[in-house]
Order: structure tokens, then sequence, then C-alpha cells
């Protein structure tokens, strides 16, 4: 059974770098760049919930609290993308991997969309 040559797989910038790592390293970059996956769909339908359900919160402050979380279910695929790559070209050349770039963005953008709630709560 022969291996996808470098120049077919996908994205090149990172499978034409390097030499292939032990599995059990790209595996565990999948399983990370998932969990995002699966967080993103999280972000996604809490906002679509809080829009959806008839809670008691003023309706502005929920309506923004859901924009924030659908943004964020958003882009957190991509971002989650961006790091599965930069993790995969760091193992590839042995280097050291790069340091998290999302987390700010996701713990602002949680705790931005509570905070709403929480107003939105306190207000209705």
């Amino acid at each position: 059974m022969g291996t996808m040559s470098d120049e077919r797989r996908f994205p090149r910038w990172v499978y034409g770098t390097g030499t292939d790592p032990d599995a059990r390293f790209s595996l565990a970059n999948e399983r990370t760049f998932l969990a995002w996956i699966r967080t993103s769909l999280a972000l996604l339908a809490g906002g679509v919930a809080l829009e959806a359900l008839a809670l008691p919160v003023q309706p502005d402050l929920r309506f923004a609290a859901a924009l924030v979380l659908v943004a964020l279910g958003v882009l957190a695929p991509a971002l989650a993308w961006l790091g599965w790559a930069r993790a995969e070209r760091a193992v590839r050349l042995g280097t050291s991997l790069p340091a998290p770039s999302a987390f700010g963005l996701l713990v602002i953008g949680v705790v931005v969309a509570g905070v709403l709630v929480l107003a939105g709560l306190a207000t209705a």
C-alpha cells in the first residue's frame, strides 16, 4: 500500500516541509483540532439557543450575547485550522510547538457574552 506524495497532500505549506513525524503526534494534533470544532459547535448552539428560547433577559443584551457566541463559533474553526497547521508544521520540522494564539480571544468572547447575559438578567 503506497503513501500519498507530498505534492498531493493539502495544505502543501504544511506537508511540503520537514519529514513525516510519528503518527501519534499527528493524531494528537488532530484530536486537538477536533476539540476546537466541538467547541465551535457548542458556541454556535449556545448563541442560537440564547436567541431562540424565551429567556427573561433584556432583548438587546440577549441578542448581543448571542451574536458574540455565534461570531466566536464561526471564527473558531478557522483558528483551529491555523493552530493545527502551525503545530503540524512544527512537529514535521522538529521545532518547538508554537504558543496558542486563539485562547485569549475565546476567553474574552465568552466572558463578554456572559457579562451581557448577566446584565440582561439584571435589567429584565
